[in-house]
């Protein structure tokens, strides 16, 4: 009977080692995602000041805090999966960092307001 528990301790890790290896695979995508999502943020901040100044003002302040704090809270969901796809790729390398979920799989949209920017 060794020789089917070990059989069975193999495919387990295997088995281990593929889902950690679709969790990071799953965490690198979101990150993409959420680079995109803080470029364009970016974007929109750079045309916002830039149609303002053509016109020979500046852009609102209102509408200035509001796309900085949209930006700044896209940032922040890169660095947070920036963190959790090191972590991954750590543990998946043989590394002991135990293993943390993402609060939200999705990355913040521009029609759902962001949540509440860290304060630097």
């Amino acid at each position: 009977m060794a020789v089917w528990e070990r059989l069975r301790q193999e495919l387990d890790r295997a088995g281990r080692t593929a889902a950690d290896a679709v969790d990071e695979g799953r965490l690198r995508l979101d990150l993409y995602r959420a680079r995109q999502t803080a470029d364009r943020f970016a974007q929109k901040l750079g045309y916002a000041v830039h149609h303002a100044r053509s016109a020979g003002g500046d852009v609102a302040a209102e509408e200035y805090v509001s796309l900085s704090q949209d930006l700044r809270a896209a940032e922040a969901e890169v660095a947070r999966y920036e963190t959790l796809v090191a972590q991954a790729t750590k543990r998946r390398q043989g590394g002991n960092v135990p293993a943390t979920k993402p609060s939200s799989s999705a990355p913040p949209t521009e029609s759902a307001p962001p949540s509440e920017p860290p304060i630097p």
